[in-house]
């Protein structure tokens, strides 16, 4: 018997014919809630800032864990982006975009707020996508001290190990409740400013 909501349920154990008839259903379940690893992030900055909607960043603080499901993002695509860190070549701030995928880049800005981002693609190919929203707080300063991002996380890998991380939970955001428009505070960027290169809800 277990409850659920307030409801009382029976519970009956699978017989191993139903084991054997639903093991393939039921791995493809429990994968949709693993950590996303950097397989995930190696592929086209655009196709995984799309997918990163509706997938969880979760953070744990000592015995406490927080996750919240990824509602915006931003993607920052090679040196030839001018809205991109790495547009004016390699520094020592921005190294960790030419890295492997799956890492976080994490950086200061304003004199203020850190900004979180996830690096994408091949090694020596800079990209990242900066993590604007999750679901109930908008803007990356906030996500940020929401989930308590500071610069020790920059150069490591997404992963529990870290205590930072990304999560695919549930059965995911359908692509037509995607949206995509300009990014925000780029007016510098040429005619980069005009890629719809932010994806939200």
């Amino acid at each position: 018997m277990v409850r659920a909501n307030g409801e009382a349920f029976l519970v009956q154990p699978f017989s191993q014919k139903e084991l054997d008839e639903n093991r393939s259903n039921y791995l493809k379940n429990t994968a949709r809630e693993m950590t996303l690893n950097s397989n995930f992030f190696n592929k086209p900055t655009l196709q995984v800032a799309r997918d990163l909607i509706g997938k969880h960043l979760v953070r744990q603080i000592g015995s406490k864990t927080i996750a919240l499901p990824i509602s915006e993002v931003e993607a920052y695509v090679g040196m030839r982006d001018k809205a991109c860190h790495a547009s004016r070549g390699k520094t020592p701030r921005n190294l960790v975009m030419f890295g492997p995928a799956g890492h976080w880049y994490v950086y200061f800005t304003y004199g203020m707020h850190w900004m979180l981002n996830i690096v994408t693609e091949r090694e020596g190919y800079p990209a990242a996508i900066l993590i604007r929203g999750v679901e109930g707080i908008s803007g990356p300063a906030r996500v940020s001290k929401f989930f308590r991002v500071t610069k020790r996380f920059n150069a490591k890998a997404a992963s529990r190990a870290s205590g930072l991380w990304i999560e695919a939970r549930g059965a995911g955001i359908p692509f037509s409740a995607v949206k995509r428009a300009k990014r925000i505070g780029i007016d510098y960027a040429g005619p980069y400013r005009e890629k719809l290169w932010r994806f939200h809800l």
